[in-house]
């Protein structure tokens, strides 16, 4: 049986599992507890294929800070600001407001990349306030490296979903550029699903380039 994906405010589970954040609240996609076997049968980008699009440029789903590209069938959209506690909960994490959505389910996998802008400063530190927001997190471990020529940190962490009583693995990077510090996270309904949805996360990091 799939479980929900995993939100900080348990009382909002069910809105953070439909992904009720897109579009500004307004959009909801196909839940996320579909069973494995009726999800699509397209296979998971491989890290070395070329981008299928790109995401961040003005026109683009959304306008960011980076552009970064995107793997076959992830579908961005933008996620706006709102004043009300659904957003207050779920889109805002730490230092970080969400501002994209890229959804893997026309891929095949339950799973976001969520990007989030931090406004001016240095990548760690936005960063480690973006992960202490998160509750019971565990094997938390940075490195600072090198993502399509720029200088990024990186995050790898397990959080534990009491309820669940499950552990799943989730990443993110988070990058300094000139007009803002971005942080891309990737989650995934369980562990399996993260690290089924990691190329799609590597060509986002490789392909990264600021604007």
């Amino acid at each position: 049986m799939r479980h929900p994906i995993r939100v900080l405010v348990p009382a909002l589970a069910a809105l953070a599992a439909a992904g009720t954040l897109t579009g500004c609240l307004g959009t909801t996609p196909m839940p996320d507890d579909v069973p494995r076997a009726a999800k699509s049968p397209s296979a998971p980008a491989t890290a070395t294929e070329a981008a299928a699009g790109s995401v961040g440029a003005p026109g683009s789903a959304c306008e960011l800070p980076v552009s970064f590209g995107l793997a076959a069938h992830w579908k961005p959209q933008a996620v706006k600001a709102t004043d009300d506690e659904v957003f207050a909960a779920l889109g805002k994490q730490g230092p970080a407001t969400m501002v994209c959505e890229i959804d893997a389910k026309p891929a095949g996998n339950i799973g976001y990349l969520r990007v989030w802008t931090a406004g001016t400063g240095p990548a760690r530190a936005a960063l480690e306030g973006f992960v202490k927001a998160e509750e019971n997190t565990s094997k938390v471990s940075y490195e600072e490296t090198k993502a399509g020529g720029l200088p990024v940190v990186e995050v790898t962490y397990t959080v534990y979903n009491k309820p669940m009583e499950e552990s799943k693995e989730e990443s993110a990077f988070a990058v300094a550029a000139p007009k803002g510090t971005v942080i891309v996270h990737l989650g995934g309904l369980d562990s399996e699903e993260h690290r089924e949805m990691l190329p799609a996360y590597d060509l986002a990091r490789s392909t990264l380039r600021p604007r």
